[in-house]
């Protein structure tokens, strides 16, 4: 068995529904994990690619992957922090305010967050009188959440788990999973564990990508071997209904270029269905999710912006101009291997993560330096691949274009500013 096979599998059923007609709607560059990033004295180390095709469910719709990496090796050394932006710091805030003023039993009460990350949403919770408790299966930073304060199990969240959560801290009134229900294969383990661990009363809180926007704003990047789910409200009802629980509301958000906060209660619990659940299915009925036809058009759509971004890119080159790239987010391999944008094109990339920092990006082997490398080695033109971070990135950085420096945003359309 080779290293590529012992790490990746191909399943056979919808994730959702189990069904087993499932039909290939889109199919994109081989790309290696889009966060493997090199060490320097590592670049020799073979970087196997792995197939990126999705597939459409025929019985309930949902859009997946089937070829499914190893979660260990996913997300055990993970290098995405949610702390590191302003922005979705900002978000966070604004998701805590939306939780306690909507669904506080009291003045406060008790959060679990299910991927917790760096811990920067239970640390606004915890502000507020909240007793919180994260999961996360991260080593290096469910250490350093520990550290700070946050009580942090660092373990893949699973039925026996909600159980053990229980017998030592009691039920949550709020589950939380934010960016995280994408990632999961088994993910009806998952659910089973949130309909265990959930006080009678309490909501389930989660936010995903959101399948409409991906299709309406051509966001082909945020595919990728960490999402092996495109979620829908369509297919989540009936789902989560196997499972005990309740959409109550399914409303729009502008993080990761378009998600949808989804919230849900045990059947028959005391929240009424909001407007937004009907409002959703409308809408995704509109945009034609569950036609194999739709997915055809995105891909004739991403081959036009393709060829546009890099007719500029060689034009640039051509000119003798210098041009790097700003962010190193996981969605910047999908986008560089599909639309063949390759490490002579572009001179270097920065990040504001420090775990990405003296670096190379997966497969490309593009150096990732700190910000202050673009007034140290002045590009002229910066290719904005962390593009639902643009404007923050372009305010922060205005003297890069008061310079005479100019930003390229890729998506959702291809802008010079």
């Amino acid at each position: 068995m080779s290293a590529t096979e012992a790490i990746c599998r191909r399943r056979g059923t919808c994730r959702l529904c189990g069904a087993t007609k499932l039909g290939k709607a889109l199919s994109l560059a081989p790309i290696p994990l889009a966060n493997d990033f090199v060490a320097a004295e590592a670049l020799s180390r073979e970087q196997p690619r792995f197939p990126l095709d999705v597939f459409l469910c025929e019985s309930c719709g949902h859009l997946q992957l089937l070829d499914v990496i190893d979660s260990k090796v996913l997300f055990e050394h993970y290098l995405y922090v949610s702390g590191t932006s302003p922005a979705f710091v900002r978000h966070f805030r604004d998701y805590a305010e939306y939780v306690a003023v909507r669904f506080a039993p009291r003045g406060n009460g008790f959060v679990v967050e299910i991927g917790s990350n760096d811990g920067t949403l239970l640390k606004i919770f915890r502000e507020r009188g909240w007793r919180v408790l994260g999961v996360d299966p991260a080593l290096e930073i469910g250490e350093a959440t520990r550290r700070m304060g946050i009580p942090t199990i660092t373990a893949f969240f699973a039925p026996d788990l909600a159980d053990k959560i229980v017998a030592e801290h009691g039920r949550p009134d709020v589950i939380t999973a934010n960016n995280v229900l994408a990632h999961i294969d088994e993910l009806d383990a998952v659910i089973r564990g949130f309909s265990r661990l959930l006080a009678p009363g309490g909501v389930v809180v989660f936010e995903v990508a959101y399948l409409v926007d991906l299709v309406e704003k051509i966001l082909f990047d945020t595919i990728y071997h960490e999402h092996i789910d495109y979620h829908s409200v369509g297919p989540l009802i009936p789902f989560l209904a196997t499972h005990g629980l309740q959409l109550i509301e399914a409303t729009r958000v502008d993080t990761h270029g378009g998600s949808i906060r989804c919230v849900a209660q045990r059947i028959g619990g005391p929240h009424r269905v909001g407007a937004s659940v009907e409002q959703a299915l409308r809408l995704e009925e509109q945009v034609g999710l569950r036609s194999m036809s739709t997915y055809a058009a995105l891909a004739r759509r991403v081959d036009r912006l393709g060829a546009e971004l890099l007719a500029l890119l060689r034009r640039l080159r051509a000119e003798g101009k210098r041009v790097a790239g700003f962010g190193a987010p996981a969605k910047a391999t999908t986008l560089m291997y599909h639309l063949g944008i390759t490490a002579d094109m572009v001179d270097f990339i920065v990040d504001d993560s420090p775990l990405k920092q003296g670096k190379f990006t997966p497969g490309l082997h593009v150096p990732v330096l700190p910000s202050d490398a673009i007034y140290q080695r002045r590009p002229d033109y910066l290719v904005v691949l962390a593009w639902n971070f643009a404007k923050p990135i372009m305010e922060k950085h205005a003297r890069f274009s008061q310079a005479g420096g100019r930003f390229i945003v890729p998506l959702p359309e291809l802008q010079v500013l």
